[in-house]
């Protein structure tokens, strides 16, 4: 544990630079040791960006902030801000990030809110941030709890996103009563965050009842499942592998079909799969939407090597996706999550109205969109930016936003606006199954869940979200944070501040309202040879598993 004592403490020694470093930006960070609050430089050497700060008592702290200073440069064009939380929980008493609730230094409202059903886990991954259950104690809130923090959630007055997590929920007997706790308070889309596990369990014993199970969470209202994925091999995917073929399976005949593949990204041990992973994604589009790459947080104290050893960065993923997918996805394809906001602002600008954005740091994720096309017996994958100029489309609405402010009809200024974005889209290069100059005009104009979705069914979307921990921690990030906790006391902590500062806030938190666990969850024990026998299994990973053996 860390030591706490320097909480709130600010340490004003700004880093000295050094010859061949350029600054590239000042922020804040913290000392992962005392956890006092000190002055920060982003700067680049040797065309890598590091983070460095200098603790009164630890001394120079640097760690690799990102690993391409290009990239980086490209990313850090994109920099709007947020426009606050929409709702101020709590009172400033303290400094970033030791104020959370969230607090009037706050500039981003909720995008995805993680709800946490339980801490128990039939699983014990050390790579976990929330391996909660050998503290000794049972969390799982009530389901008058659970309708209280959503309503809480909704005092922001924005549409929100609720995902279920953990632990493992579908540890939960209840869970399917939870997710029609959230559809009755308004909650748009509900996400089950899962290693999957229970589904397969419950498919090689009873196939019906494992089905019918997927499907009442379905027809309650749950709409994404984000399902646990680190690798197509067991020696990268020993989580879950042999059981993601039952788990699709049941998904399949459930009628879920909005599955969301997320692998944990750790350098030596699944970097030669990203590409396959993502061509397995395309082998099942018919369920799989998205694959969310998530470069590891090194949570814990680690020393230097180890952390050299297992850290990754997003453009070093970007880089090793263009070389496995043979150039198909290049790095020219990737734009940041908080590029979206001009649609946002635009969006918000045809109706009059305050629209959900996602004004995140540029650092924090990027992501793009792909076309699958297996029009001629072997899968292709088309990046949107080859069919559509994605820069240039959205250098003209950030300029022309502004006119549907200040003209004197909105409608008509917007629909003059809308025309012209066809010239951004080559419809000779553009996969003819899919108008998307109409599916951008029914986002803009329906302004629906569901025009949104279809841009979703129609392609996959490849993202990464790097989160933080101690080493490469910026303040600045996590004041841009939308994806945050919700708690049984009401208050909101953003993904970076709860999962890392954990004795400060989620044990802390876990702990006051928790009973002690008798006795420890029973693990998943599983029977490869029987996993291994049938043609589901064999038919999941077919054409798959051969392009890793090939390398």
């Amino acid at each position: 544990m860390s030591n706490t004592k320097h909480i709130g403490e600010i340490a004003y020694v700004l880093p000295s630079v050094r010859s061949g470093e350029e600054v590239l930006s000042l922020t804040m960070s913290v000392c992962p040791y005392c956890y006092r609050v000190l002055p920060a430089t982003i700067i680049e050497r040797g065309g890598r960006v590091y983070i460095r700060r200098v603790c009164p008592e630890h001394g120079l702290i640097e760690e690799v902030y990102y690993s391409d200073v290009e990239f980086y440069k490209r990313v850090m064009a994109f920099q709007d801000e947020g426009r606050g939380s929409r709702y101020t929980y709590t009172s400033i008493k303290t400094t970033c990030p030791f104020n959370c609730g969230l607090c009037g230094m706050h500039k981003q409202h909720s995008a995805l809110i993680n709800l946490v059903v339980t801490n128990r886990c039939d699983l014990s991954c050390w790579y976990c941030f929330f391996y909660a259950e050998v503290s000794g104690y049972f969390y799982e809130p009530t389901i008058d709890q659970i309708r209280n923090m959503i309503r809480s959630v909704k005092k922001q007055g924005v549409t929100i996103a609720v995902q279920l997590t953990g632990g493992e929920p579908l540890l939960r007997e209840d869970l399917v009563e939870i997710v029609k706790v959230l559809r009755d308070e308004g909650v748009r889309h509900i996400q089950l965050n899962t290693n999957g596990i229970k589904f397969a369990e419950m498919f090689i014993k009873n196939p019906i009842e494992a089905v019918e199970f997927a499907k009442n969470l379905r027809t309650s209202g749950l709409n994404t499942v984000y399902l646990s994925f680190d690798g197509i091999t067991p020696r990268t995917n020993w989580k879950n592998h042999w059981e993601v073929p039952y788990i699709l399976e049941v998904f399949r005949r459930s009628g879920v079909t909005s599955v969301v593949l997320v692998p944990t990204v750790i350098k030596g041990i699944n970097t030669n799969e990203l590409g396959a992973i993502i061509k397995f994604a395309a082998k099942h589009i018919d369920i799989v939407r998205s694959v969310n790459f998530q470069p590891v947080s090194l949570t814990g104290l680690m020393k230097k090597h180890e952390r050299e050893k297992y850290r990754i960065t997003i453009p070093e993923v970007v880089k090793l996706i263009e070389e496995q997918t043979d150039g198909e996805i290049s790095r020219d394809s990737w734009f940041p999550v908080n590029a979206s906001i001009i649609f946002s602002r635009f969006i918000e600008g045809f109706s009059g109205e305050f629209k959900f954005e996602m004004a995140n740091h540029p650092i924090c994720g990027v992501g793009t969109y792909v076309y699958v096309d297996k029009s001629e017996g072997k899968t292709k994958l088309i990046p949107i930016t080859k069919f559509m100029d994605i820069e240039g489309l959205l250098e003209y609405l950030r300029d022309k936003w502004r006119d549907l402010i200040s003209g004197s009809s909105r409608v008509l200024t917007g629909l003059r606006l809308l025309y012209s974005i066809r010239k951004f889209i080559d419809q000779e290069k553009a996969p003819r199954e899919i108008d998307v100059f109409k599916i951008l005009i029914n986002i803009i104009l329906k302004r629906s869940y569901n025009a949104l979705g279809e841009l979703h069914y129609k392609l996959l979307f490849i993202g990464q979200m790097h989160f933080m921990d101690l080493y490469n921690y910026d303040i600045q990030r996590v004041q841009r944070c939308n994806i945050h906790y919700v708690i049984p006391d009401g208050r909101l902590i953003p993904f970076c501040v709860f999962n890392i500062f954990e004795e400060i806030y989620r044990d802390k938190v876990h702990r006051e309202f928790s009973t002690q666990i008798t006795k420890p969850t029973k693990k998943y024990i599983r029977d490869r040879k029987l996993l291994e026998s049938s043609e589901i299994y064999k038919k999941t990973y077919e054409g798959i598993l051969e392009l890793v053996v090939k390398k």
